[in-house]
């Protein structure tokens, strides 16, 4: 018998799940109720089939999370009765630990929760969605990444991954972030959720949605502050390719309301799903490699 390709990425992630389970003591798995923290769910929920996942999950609030999403979050903890942890950026805000960026952004604050959040609770491994082909800063971590007692990411500090064995060993105060999905694609991702039937939230298909254009890319409206003088707010039918923050996530013109639909429009398209729709990704070049280095996602 042999496998296709997405019953391999399967069977590696899900083996990842397991190792990583069975090396740390504390692990706890990123989840925002984005598409691939909810393949994550899924697939660490095959790993351990029938008993309940052995870690909690870690959501990053920025206080600017398409509503969508975070009903999507409740639900699903709520359904399998899942231990959730919220770190909140606006509580940062609140009193002065964190100041509002000028461009309205929350994304980069976002570092310094998660760092207090993964201090606080001891967790020594964070599984995360991060898949090689969003990113270039993306493509050269290792599934089991080391990061330093200051929650920092050094490239020069990577281990060797040959034949699929991860080395989780770290020194007190530091901890290893996990990244199950590393070999999936964006197509892989919507394939594999089309093949499982797993739901997502209704903003990744196409709807009608008031938006409107900055920096090329077509932007919610909302209390981040946007828009701006000039900046006119229409209705189009647009889609999202991956969410977080409102202030830098982009929708895209679409009318595919369906997976197949939407598994059509990716394999055509040439750009990445970050690449097209991420503003704090288009800051510099090296815009990702920089907040991974301080300790981000």
């Amino acid at each position: 018998m042999r496998l296709d390709h997405l019953d391999a990425l399967e069977a590696e992630s899900v083996h990842i799940f397991r190792e990583a389970a069975a090396e740390f003591e504390r692990p706890v798995l990123l989840f925002s109720g984005g598409k691939d923290s909810i393949l994550m769910l899924h697939l660490a929920m095959k790993a351990f089939w029938p008993a309940k996942v052995p870690f909690g999950l870690l959501h990053v609030d920025t206080g600017h999370n398409f509503p969508e999403v975070l009903a999507y979050r409740d639900r699903t903890v709520a359904e399998h009765g899942l231990r959730l942890e919220v770190a909140r950026v606006q509580d940062y805000i609140d009193d002065g630990r964190l100041r509002e960026r000028p461009d309205g952004t929350r994304n980069p604050l976002q570092t310094v929760p998660l760092l207090d959040a993964i201090n606080s609770h001891r967790f020594d491994a964070v599984f995360g969605g991060g898949r090689r082909d969003e990113e270039k800063a993306r493509a050269k971590e290792r599934v089991f990444s080391l990061r330093d007692e200051f929650g920092q990411w050094d490239p020069r500090r990577q281990r060797p991954e040959l034949w699929s064995l991860y080395n989780g060993r770290h020194r007190a105060g530091e901890h290893v972030r996990v990244f199950p999905l590393s070999n999936w694609t964006e197509l892989d991702v919507w394939q594999y959720i089309d093949r499982e039937g797993i739901a997502l939230p209704e903003i990744y298909f196409a709807h009608q949605r008031e938006v409107f254009q900055r920096g090329g890319m077509w932007l919610t409206a909302g209390e981040w502050g946007g828009p701006k003088d000039g900046e006119t707010v229409q209705a189009r039918s647009v889609r999202y390719r991956t969410v977080g923050d409102m202030s830098c996530t982009g929708a895209v013109d679409s009318t595919a309301v369906s997976l197949t639909e939407v598994i059509a429009e990716i394999a055509a398209s040439t750009l990445t799903e970050r690449g097209a729709t991420r503003a704090d990704d288009k800051l510099s070049e090296a815009a990702m490699e920089d907040r991974k280095r301080e300790g981000y996602f």
